[in-house]
């Protein structure tokens, strides 16, 4: 969706995609079983998962959701959401997912964008922190984050998440925490 438009147009043009799709499987899929909440599980426990079960009611192997609300580092509040049924998370091209996630996938690229989420923004703050590596090298690491769209330049050796990368960017450090 490069046609010019706001990065939260484009997200927002996104999930009304996703959602049409859905809406769409949901018609042709019939049926399909659902596993009861465990019984030790309070609805504020899982107070989103009901609302999902009911959205893909018609989807034999059910989907997953993603959401977030949180205050930026500038104060606006970024929401975002997206939900996609389980047959189409695996009838896609995973492999496409394989830059985003490798930026993510070393320690030091992983301390420079936890360093920028706490409020970091230019480079000579982020030399301060230990174990980094020189300067040239904090800079190869942050043209690995901007070109698969963690991080963006705001003006010569400053950073920040977009908006519209901060929840997705919570959501899969938080998932592959153990």
């Amino acid at each position: 969706m490069s046609d010019g438009a706001p990065p939260w147009e484009a997200l927002a043009g996104q999930v009304a995609e996703l959602s049409r799709r859905l809406s769409e499987l949901e018609e042709r899929v019939q049926g399909g079983t659902r596993e009861p909440l465990p019984e030790d599980a309070s609805t504020e426990t899982y107070w989103a998962l009901p609302k999902l079960r009911e959205r893909l009611q018609a989807v034999a192997r059910g989907g997953v959701l993603f959401t977030g609300s949180v205050v930026g580092l500038d104060g606006e509040l970024v929401e975002w959401e997206r939900s996609e049924a389980t047959e189409s998370v695996l009838s896609s091209d995973w492999s496409e997912a394989a830059e985003a996630l490798g930026a993510l996938g070393h320690p030091v690229r992983l301390r420079l964008i936890q360093a920028l989420a706490e409020g970091r923004t230019a480079v000579t703050e982020l030399m301060e922190l230990e174990g980094l590596g020189t300067t040239g090298q904090i800079y190869h690491h942050l043209r690995q984050l901007v070109s698969a769209g963690w991080l963006e330049t705001t003006g010569r050796g400053r950073y920040r998440i977009p908006p519209t990368r901060l929840v997705p960017l919570l959501v899969v450090v938080t998932g592959a925490r153990r």
